[in-house]
């Protein structure tokens, strides 16, 4: 029998086939859910869909988009979304399923949104141990983004009325796996240059990512770290996110040449601008945040020295999208 919160809408799925199915369905229809692994619980959303993946952020109030987790029901599947070194193939045979996260390059077909993956070029991928975690993305048939199913800044959930505890009426569903068995999240691990490097110890042990590899695996140098539970791979630094082009803030209007980056209405001088792309013409914050490093992209061309971007309200999601900006206009580093 599914049954619902006391006092909203967020409902409260048992782990049986049905009520794992029917996770599944609100998945795919955009919907968040949390659900249990072997590690926390998650809040499980679409990662090929920016708009799916906006709700997440919106749903824990998180201040900046990191990267996101995205979760497997098996090692080929997630393979396809990532290059993996011979390191990091070693890695996945030794501890998939299990609380063990990759950091690798997107595969040249990654079906991860810009979102999911904070306009890097790399992705993180996990495939979980617990067979309620499992099950559910065997079902749901798409890579699943999830951090864990709490508040941004809170504790981390070890059970369904934890997460509800944070999230009542604020996701669709949650799934009752009981509680947790490891209890701290995964360890994560970044296959990116020539030595693996643990960026956040977890679930499975230094010592033993160190005995698979055959060398002890370092803390990663100044530009890798983790923050709230997110693997962040090289380019913390304040500029990695700037496009070429020079970004230009809280625009009140577009100079002769420049791109434009618009919030709700046009600025004036849009009409002479270089090119133009429309983050929200009805500004939706969630609608915004799912088209912004596609955007940015795709301005930052030949011949278009500066991006010219209309003010976006900096509450809800827009502190998200304004951290962003700003990192895209900050000075570059040497």
């Amino acid at each position: 029998m599914t049954a619902r919160s006391d006092d909203s809408s967020t409902l409260l799925l048992p782990a049986t086939p049905e009520g794992i199915a029917r996770a599944a369905a609100l998945l795919r229809a955009g919907r968040l859910v949390a659900f249990p692994t072997e590690t926390v619980y998650g809040l499980g959303a679409d990662a090929t869909s920016g708009e799916a993946v906006a709700a997440i952020y919106a749903a824990k109030e998180r201040p900046r988009f990191n990267p996101l987790i995205a979760h497997y029901p098996d090692v080929a599947s997630a393979m396809r979304d990532g290059r993996f070194s011979d390191a990091a193939r070693r890695l996945a045979q030794a501890f998939w399923p299990g609380p063990l996260t990759l950091v690798v390059p997107k595969s040249g077909d990654c079906r991860i949104s810009d979102l999911a993956s904070a306009g890097l070029d790399s992705v993180a991928l996990r495939v979980p141990s617990h067979p309620v975690a499992r099950a559910l993305l065997a079902a749901a048939g798409v890579p699943v983004a999830a951090p864990s199913a709490n508040r941004s800044g809170r504790v981390s959930p070890t059970s369904a009325a934890h997460v509800l505890g944070d999230l009542d009426g604020r996701i669709a569903a949650v799934i009752d796996g009981g509680e947790t068995q490891v209890g701290v999240e995964s360890t994560i691990v970044a296959c990116l240059g020539e030595r693996p490097v643990l960026l956040r110890p977890g679930g499975v042990p230094r010592e033993a990512v160190s005995d698979v590899l055959g060398f002890a695996v370092d803390e990663p140098a100044v530009g890798i770290s983790a923050n709230e539970g997110a693997p962040v791979a090289p380019g913390q630094l304040s500029s990695h996110y700037a496009p070429r082009a020079a970004v230009r803030m809280h625009a009140s209007d577009v100079m002769p040449g420049e791109a434009a980056l618009l919030f709700g209405p046009p600025l004036p001088g849009t009409e002479q601008a270089a090119a133009c792309l429309n983050l929200s013409e009805r500004g939706d914050l969630a609608e915004a945040a799912a088209r912004l490093f596609a955007y940015l992209r795709a301005l930052d061309r030949p011949g278009i020295d500066s991006i010219a971007v209309a003010p976006v309200p900096d509450t809800g999601l827009g502190e998200a999208i304004n951290d962003r900006l700003r990192r895209a206009a900050a000075p570059r580093t040497a």
